[in-house]
């Protein structure tokens, strides 16, 4: 039996944005095809949040801000463990905006997150230093919703760190895994998947939902 969506239910589309897709300044593998999946998916749903990476120029998360250090290198900051990345998704550039072909008029919400210089935010209910809430769960519960539907990028940075936050939150979490791409470096995206399903977060497919 196929998946039938409510009005308690709302679709997450994380991060759909230029550097993240072909010739991107953090291109994921394969990122274009979740564009028009996502577009379809959105149709399935009364109700549609997007999420927009949106760094400040010298985020502390750019390994270009620490001298010697190369982008996917782990470095310790004074909130743990912190992947270094290519700069991207610069407040203002183009690599921050979103896919041309993104196509979801009806979304209701824009979530931006890792605005500040010094933390980085992969989750869009809280920030890396695990204090700082973005105020999402307050939203969601406010609007009364109970399930929560993610698709987008990355599967094992974004992606997981929301469903789990989700989760975590009091929500059910469903990822809905043919609409998201990984960047699967040292066995990220196994992990990813790890985690979540210790969590409780099912794994879904486009497919499950009516045509």
């Amino acid at each position: 039996m196929g998946i039938v969506t409510t009005p308690r239910d709302v679709l997450l589309v994380v991060d759909l944005q230029n550097d993240f897709l072909p010739g991107g300044a953090l291109e994921v593998p394969d990122a274009g095809a979740v564009v028009p999946l996502a577009n379809r998916l959105a149709g399935a749903f009364a109700h549609v949040l997007l999420t927009q990476d949106w760094h400040p120029p010298g985020h502390r998360s750019f390994a270009s801000g620490h001298a010697g250090r190369v982008p996917f290198e782990v470095v310790e900051l004074d909130y743990g463990p912190q992947v270094l990345w290519p700069d991207h998704c610069v407040q203002g550039t183009r690599g921050a905006e979103f896919a041309a072909s993104l196509a979801i008029p009806q979304a209701e919400l824009v979530i931006r997150k890792g605005c500040r210089r010094d933390v980085d935010s992969y989750s869009v209910f809280c920030e890396a230093d695990r204090r700082t809430r973005t105020g999402l769960a307050g939203y969601l519960r406010e609007r009364g919703f109970t399930r929560v539907f993610i698709a987008g990028l990355a599967t094992d940075f974004c992606v997981a760190w929301s469903a789990l936050d989700a989760r975590a939150d009091g929500f059910d979490a469903l990822v809905v895994e043919d609409a998201c791409r990984a960047i699967d470096k040292g066995g990220s995206l196994a992990a990813a998947w790890e985690r979540m399903r210790a969590a409780g977060v099912a794994r879904v497919r486009t497919t499950d939902f009516p045509a």
